[in-house]
């Protein structure tokens, strides 16, 4: 199965300081308190039960590195020591791992990850940023567009790998004899294929899917158990009563974070994320690790 890649607003310099004008938290967001809470971190718990699984599964959820703007191996390695605390049996990354002109692999990025300790392995999918950071458009920040962008991708797929992060491009894995993992490409910049992600789907056991983009959700189809997805950074800058004044979803903010319902009334978590875009900023939007107690259901 495939989807169309609908676009949705960018979080921008702009959009924020539009979307904070007028309200008394745009000086604070804008100034030292913004700041600091974009670099203050939580590890959040969750307990659900997940149908197929015969036995508990520990699964933390890590989106939205955004390594190489604003972010570099300092905050990664927080994170990676955080995520090994919580001594998860599965590590899952969300997309977005990349966020600059990558021309060489991103090395202080992947020596951390290669740190990263889990029974069940590593895995993780590509995100827009990551497409950008391949080259395989044009902005500001990544520089010209690269001819070669599919090669680049595929060299990074394997210095992933080389540090045991497996990439999953619409496809999948029984990781354990009661869970398959899938995922899928990114929503905007790649080419989403649902069937051959769930081709290897045994008919018994839990299945995790794995989609960068929430926007996924509602063109899902039966039978599966849990939906993780990253990309909105849950707005990344929150106002009382109001939200975000900017999520990258064409649903506005019914995908901004937390959990959610997909189609078929299946159960989907949107992380806010660990790093930042378009400006080095967030308010009442924690950076976090997301770590799921999965139970038998």
């Amino acid at each position: 199965m495939s989807a169309s890649r609908p676009r949705g607003p960018h979080l921008t310099r702009r959009r924020v300081l539009r979307g904070l004008a007028g309200t008394g938290l745009g000086v604070a967001a804008l100034g030292g308190m913004g700041a600091a809470q974009a670099y203050q971190f939580g590890v959040t718990h969750h307990t659900r039960a997940l149908p197929g699984l015969t036995r508990p599964l520990r699964v933390a959820f890590l989106t939205d590195l955004h390594f190489g703007l604003f972010i570099y191996g300092g905050s990664v390695r927080a994170w990676v020591d955080a995520t090994n605390a919580a001594r998860p049996d599965l590590i899952v990354l969300g997309g977005d791992q990349m966020d600059y002109r990558a021309d060489e692999a991103p090395a202080a990025l992947l020596a951390e990850l290669k740190r990263l300790k889990a029974p069940l392995g590593v895995y993780g999918v590509w995100g827009n940023h990551d497409y950008g950071s391949f080259g395989k458009y044009y902005s500001p920040h990544y520089g010209p567009r690269r001819p070669d962008w599919p090669q680049r991708r595929e060299a990074l797929r394997a210095a992933y790998a080389e540090v045991g992060v497996t990439i999953l491009r619409n496809e999948g894995r029984s990781v354990r004899d009661d869970l398959y993992l899938a995922g899928v490409d990114d929503l905007w910049e790649g080419k989403v294929d649902l069937g051959a992600a769930l081709a290897g789907k045994p008919s018994v056991g839990g299945t995790l899917l794995i989609s960068h983009n929430p926007d996924l959700l509602p063109d899902l189809p039966p039978g599966l158990g849990l939906v993780l997805s990253g990309h909105t950074h849950g707005g990344q800058i929150r106002l009382p009563l109001i939200g975000a004044p900017v999520v990258p979803s064409k649903y506005g903010q019914r995908y901004a974070m937390g959990w959610v319902t997909g189609a078929h009334d299946t159960p989907g978590y949107v992380g806010r994320g660990l790093g930042l875009s378009g400006v080095p900023l967030r308010n009442l939007c924690e950076p976090e690790i997301a770590v799921f107690n999965l139970m038998p259901g």
